[in-house]
């Protein structure tokens, strides 16, 4: 998609996420009973009915659950505003030998995915790897005659990567910097950044744009790692929007888990439903029908017998348990992760639609700021769900 037609796709993203903010805004973990559920009372039905397996299965693809309505219209319509061409690619030359060396194959692969996606019009001289880790997405993109700075935080990666640049001869400078403080950016510099988190990635979006970078890339990720309590619109159109987005808000396009292993989602579910028990438990002790923020709790908790968690965690908020059917209470931790994880289907319609609003936001900023800008997937969504890449070059 071309920055010529982002304004018209992010007025319908605005409309459609605004309109049925009532769907997606309120997150069945922290309600018994969503306040959808009076007004789409089959629908509800039709989803508290479904096994764990079920929600499972259709948690990556939720449109297409032969659900009832307004199930399939709204899902037609997340599918249409969602839509977004693959970008274009050109091959990268052939990697130094054992480059690869130290980076995981799923993130090698993604590297080499966005390198192929970087078709800008003039060669980068100058390449600036923007929270680089140890600098792999740079290196991987260092060809003769080219220089590259690679800026990142943690004094360890930075000792990490200068060694792995030394060892390939290739001439990298390493920068400890804090990219939120004053950073020095110049007009020659060819900014990139994979997954760059929240605040950190619109950081480089207005200061290589403010510097005059020519050209520049950005795959954006964890929206919701911002310094302030709700989203502030980067662009002019963005800023005109009704729509408020809390942190919370923010966190939905990032519940999509294609990547993770068996294991992983496991201890994820028994968690939630470990939590869903003491749920219950606490709104009965407390003789309130709210729900109650706890937390985060290590590892090692899941593996306390079910009543040992619960008394643990009661004490922590300062409740007392008593005596309880620890098995039936943690049966309907199940039950309830169960409807929960169906429930969420519904929101998860408007994971993409709301991730493309924050892209299309950062399209535009950089549109306004005099880029001619694309925005595309560089990657199958099984790679990484965060496929989304904004292009911007000047004349």
């Amino acid at each position: 998609m071309l920055a010529k037609d982002a304004e018209a796709r992010f007025q319908a993203l605005d409309a459609f996420l605004i309109e049925h903010q009532g769907l997606w805004r309120p997150r069945p973990f922290t309600h018994q009973h969503l306040p959808w559920e009076t007004e789409h009372p089959e629908l509800a039905r039709w989803l508290r009915q479904r096994s764990l397996d079920d929600a499972e299965t259709s948690h990556n693809q939720p449109h297409d659950l032969p659900a009832p309505a307004p199930f399939p219209q709204l899902a037609a319509t997340a599918r249409q505003l969602s839509a977004v061409d693959k970008l274009s690619t050109q091959p990268l030359a052939p990697a130094h030998r054992r480059l690869n060396v130290d980076v995981p194959g799923r993130k090698w692969q993604q590297i080499e995915a966005f390198g192929a996606a970087l078709t800008f019009t003039d060669t980068p001289q100058h390449w600036l790897d923007w929270c680089a880790g140890k600098g792999h997405l740079g290196r991987r993109l260092l060809q003769p005659g080219q220089r590259l700075t690679c800026l990142e935080y943690d004094p360890a990666l930075i000792a990490a990567g200068q060694a792995l640049s030394d060892h390939h001869h290739l001439p990298v400078t390493h920068t400890l910097q804090d990219v939120m403080a004053n950073v020095a950016i110049s007009p020659e510099h060819t900014p990139v950044a994979l997954h760059a988190c929240g605040d950190l990635h619109v950081r480089l979006l207005q200061l290589a744009s403010a510097a005059g970078c020519k050209q520049l890339a950005v795959a954006p990720c964890c929206y919701n790692r911002i310094g302030d309590e709700r989203y502030q619109a980067l662009s002019a159109v963005g800023r005109a929007s009704a729509l408020q987005l809390s942190v919370d808000d923010l966190g939905l396009p990032l519940s999509e888990t294609v990547t993770a292993g068996a294991r992983v989602r496991q201890q994820r579910d028994v968690s939630m439903a470990r939590r869903l028990g003491f749920d219950h438990l606490q709104r009965q002790l407390r003789g309130c029908d709210d729900y109650l923020p706890t937390p985060s709790l290590p590892a090692s908790w899941l593996g306390k017998p079910f009543a040992e968690y619960c008394q643990a965690l009661a004490t922590l908020k300062g409740l007392s348990t008593g005596e309880q059917d620890w098995d039936a209470l943690e049966a309907h931790g199940w039950q309830r992760l169960a409807q929960v994880r169906n429930l969420e289907l519904v929101r998860g319609l408007f994971r993409r639609p709301l991730e493309m609003w924050l892209v299309l936001d950062r399209a535009l900023f950089l549109k306004e700021a005099g880029y001619m800008v694309e925005i595309g997937t560089f990657c199958e969504p099984a790679l990484t769900p965060r496929n989304l890449m904004v292009l911007a070059e000047r004349d």
